[in-house]
């Protein structure tokens, strides 16, 4: 008798508690900061281009081999409104076979590649998981907005400082090249 009341009272006590889960389709629970959902690619808005640059390190690193990428010349770069050689043509990963190591994450040079927060691709098509240029770049763009990101090395990676770099060098070498010039040439004294 004594233990049925017990196990009457640990029940009661559980009825009595919120409950810890969500129902999932109708509700979701906040994402925290540090989750690592899919890989997003970034784009450069100084520049109005990805910052991938098409270097295949992430590709050739991912132990999973789930991402694929082609480079192609970059016409802006001709036009000196961007410092990027090569710029990406098509990107896709294919989210089923992703593991979210973060490895491609680690190994960029050029702050193309983070992890969001997305973690709901589902997909009735079999070919509805592989995500191309477009939806990657997307999903970076919903993650600066969540996240507030900003460039690690914005004078290596962003357009519009590393031209401003590169002109402010180029400035300085012609000013020291002028000056070296007029220090070889004979004054009217010397003559």
């Amino acid at each position: 008798m004594i233990g049925t009341l017990k196990g009457m009272l640990t029940t009661a006590r559980w009825l009595l508690k919120r409950p810890v889960t969500a129902h999932y389709p109708e509700q979701h629970l906040p994402v925290q900061e540090r989750y690592m959902g899919f890989p997003a690619l970034l784009m450069d808005d100084t520049a109005d281009e990805p910052f991938c640059t098409g270097c295949m390190v992430c590709v050739r690193e991912c132990p999973t081999q789930c991402m694929s990428a082609q480079m192609h010349d970059n016409p802006k770069f001709a036009d000196g409104t961007s410092h990027r050689r090569k710029i990406i043509n098509e990107f896709e990963i294919n989210l089923n076979r992703c593991i979210l190591c973060g490895i491609c994450v680690d190994v960029c040079a050029f702050d193309a590649i983070e992890m969001s927060y997305e973690h709901e691709l589902a997909s009735y098509a079999r070919t509805g998981s592989r995500a191309d240029l477009t939806l990657l770049l997307d999903l970076g763009r919903r993650y600066v907005d969540m996240s507030g990101w900003n460039p690690e090395n914005p004078e290596k990676n962003v357009a519009e400082v590393a031209l401003a770099k590169r002109a402010a060098a180029a400035a300085a070498k012609a000013a020291s090249a002028g000056d070296a010039a007029a220090a070889d040439e004979p004054s009217e004294e010397e003559e």
